[in-house]
């Protein structure tokens, strides 16, 4: 039984994440804007990936319970150069690809450094969420973001914290996804929110 439900939350996971940013990227092509959007919010996000899929390789988790960060990667590159393009300039993604690259190499260069960072790691990402959160409420409109690409975290979030409990019973990722759990639901529901009032004002 425990063994087919930490299969189910793997590769429900997985298969969540395949798809996990594509409403997002769909929505931002066929309005040809990044209207909503928040930059910062995307390149903490980005940050906290890339620690924490660099932590779990170095201490060499179960392939299964990471493998969807290559993914979500992937899909938020393809995010940032898509905000880039619509705000008029691709270059302007140059010098930050290159540091999220750098780091991949720098944080094993020492134990501490990546056990550092891992620590920071829940903290970049909540920032990541409030950044986006900052950006809903100080326009008042979710324009072409995604509450599906939202709840579809929340839910990536909630099976994590099952394969997490059932495998690596890591205190540190188990609070992570707890964390994210929360603000993704509320990122969510603010999206929806903001949604409903620009539908009524029109």
């Amino acid at each position: 039984m425990e063994a087919a439900l930490l299969g189910l939350c793997n590769w429900s996971t997985l298969g969540v994440c395949a798809a996990l940013k594509l409403p997002q990227i769909s929505a931002v092509l066929a309005a040809r804007s990044a209207r909503g959007l928040s930059l910062p919010s995307l390149l903490l996000e980005l940050a906290g990936f890339l620690v924490f899929l660099r932590y779990q390789c170095y201490y060499g988790y179960p392939p299964l319970t990471y493998l969807e960060y290559p993914i979500l990667i992937t899909q938020d590159v393809i995010l940032l150069l898509c905000i880039f393009h619509f705000n008029g300039n691709v270059k302007q993604a140059t010098p930050y690809i290159a540091v999220l690259v750098s780091s991949w190499f720098v944080l094993t260069l020492q134990k501490w450094i990546i056990d550092l960072a891992m620590n920071l790691c829940t903290f970049i990402s909540a920032a990541s969420k409030f950044a986006q959160l900052q950006c809903l409420w100080k326009t008042r409109d979710s324009g072409t973001v995604s509450a599906l690409t939202w709840s579809l975290s929340s839910y990536t979030c909630a099976t994590r914290i099952i394969t997490t409990l059932m495998t690596t019973n890591d205190f540190t990722i188990l609070t992570r996804f707890v964390i994210m759990l929360a603000l993704n639901i509320w990122v969510t529901v603010t999206v929806l929110r903001y949604r409903k009032t620009a539908v009524k004002a029109e």
